[in-house]
């Protein structure tokens, strides 16, 4: 996977912290394993590129299917991911196909908004 946008911007300004990495997921057309694997994919590429992030699809999905718990269940995840959240530099949003269909990434955006963190897109390429 490639991805495109200004990886050193990020670099600059992460300090000692971590990206918050938001992709589609559950409205993923291919499906949510596919999904994961490309949040997974993107991940690695921004690791590569010197950003540290935190994907909740990558983290979650594997724990979600292997712990035998619903995927989808929001309200769970949500949970889990809003401490990610608090602690993020600020959030990356990585363009995938239905991103802009994605109840996650919408709240995602607005939470970040709502404190005034950072928000970044980036076109990756499978």
């Amino acid at each position: 996977m490639k991805c495109s946008g200004d990886f050193s911007l990020l670099r600059d300004t992460q300090g000692d912290g971590y990206w918050y990495l938001a992709t589609p997921y559950s409205k993923y057309p291919a499906g949510i394993h596919d999904a994961f694997m490309l949040a997974s994919k993107a991940a690695m590429e921004f690791i590569r590129q010197g950003i540290r992030v935190y994907s909740p699809i990558a983290h979650t999905h594997p724990i979600a299917i292997f712990g035998r718990h619903d995927p989808c269940d929001h309200k769970t995840w949500l949970a889990l991911d809003r401490p990610f959240m608090n602690g993020a530099v600020g959030l990356v949003i990585v363009k995938m196909q239905s991103w802009e269909e994605s109840a996650g990434i919408k709240m995602e955006i607005e939470e970040f908004k709502t404190v005034g963190k950072p928000i970044y897109y980036f076109e990756c390429e499978i």
